[in-house]
């Protein structure tokens, strides 16, 4: 049984040895090496970045090929072992993408690939731009505030400041969307100028945000209340006056015009103390006519049931307003 096991990885080494070599008598080549000559991968734009693509051992000549995405890119020959060297210049974001190389001799193995970069883009952040759902806040209030750069390769680190202070640790965003942090308003000293911070791995790429301030909302209620209030009792005023003109002012002016102006009939009576009790003098006072500056009134004597007398005196009356 040992012996067997023997026999068996031997014969497994040799049809190795046969697999690597061709009926022509060639090595075949390695799975080659694909590396930034750099050893960076973030790049920017317009930028001119070097591929190096290597086979360690095989039979050369030798010929590497590089593709993006499956797409020929170009092809290199060499005489010998030394690495195939592509230079490339990134001009848009359409270059950006995985990028494997292949190397092949004259064996009949068909060639090797290797493994697979991908460049990522270092664009400048824009600046950021600082916000809060709400300007307002009262006291005891909790509030947000956000920061987000538009433009600039990811990820974006943002940090908060009130006035030259920091009040976050450093948030990374790994994806476009805008950092918040939650706020409480607990005393006057919390209202006060806030921005914001973005920076990338962009060199020397560090923008602050817009300046945003919380307004004290009891403040603010209180004078728009005020001047609410009196707005209303304004128009309350107007609105009284001007329903008061017909209903009672006019009515009541018309009302002592036409009582200064209104006929009157009276009659009167009055008895001289020293006459007799039966003789009485009556007065008759005739309307008076609005277009008439006098006014008639006749004066009667009661007759003396003795001597049956009458008297009746007319008279007519100068009148003046």
């Amino acid at each position: 049984m040992y012996l067997l096991t023997i026999l068996l990885f031997a014969y497994l080494q040799m049809s190795q040895q046969i697999w690597k070599t061709t009926a022509s008598g060639k090595d075949m080549l390695s799975n080659p090496r694909l590396i930034p000559v750099r050893g960076t991968l973030n790049v920017v734009m317009n930028q001119n970045v070097s591929l190096s693509c290597h086979s360690d051992s095989g039979s050369p000549p030798v010929r590497y090929t590089l593709f993006k995405q499956s797409q020929k890119v170009t092809t290199l020959f060499r005489p010998d072992l030394t690495p195939g060297l592509f230079n490339l210049t990134i001009n848009s974001a359409s270059d950006m993408g995985e990028y494997k190389c292949k190397a092949e001799n004259n064996s009949t193995g068909g060639g090797k690939y290797s493994n697979s970069l991908n460049f990522t883009l270092k664009e400048p952040i824009s600046r950021p731009v600082l916000s809060s759902p709400t300007s307002q806040a009262k006291k005891g209030q909790n509030v947000t505030l956000s920061c987000l750069s538009e433009n600039g390769s990811l990820p974006i680190t943002y940090i908060f400041f009130k006035g030259r202070q920091s009040i976050s640790t450093p948030v990374k965003m790994q994806k476009r969307e805008a950092a918040v942090i939650f706020l409480f308003i607990n005393s006057s000293s919390d209202f006060g100028i806030y921005k914001c911070r973005a920076e990338n791995s962009f060199h020397n790429n560090t923008k602050y945000s817009n300046s945003f301030n919380f307004t004290l909302a009891e403040e603010r209620s209180h004078s728009q209340a005020l001047i609410i209030s009196l707005g209303l009792i304004l128009l309350l005023f107007v609105i009284g006056f001007a329903l008061a003109i017909p209903f009672f002012i006019i009515p009541s002016y018309k009302a002592k015009k036409l009582q200064s102006t209104r006929p009157s009939t009276a009659l009167t009576s009055t008895m001289n103390a020293e006459e007799s009790e039966n003789y009485v003098i009556y007065t008759e006072i005739e309307p008076v006519k609005p277009e008439e500056e006098y006014v008639n009134f006749s004066v009667i004597g009661r007759e003396d049931e003795k001597e049956k007398r009458a008297c009746t005196v007319y008279s007519k009356v100068f009148i003046r307003d």
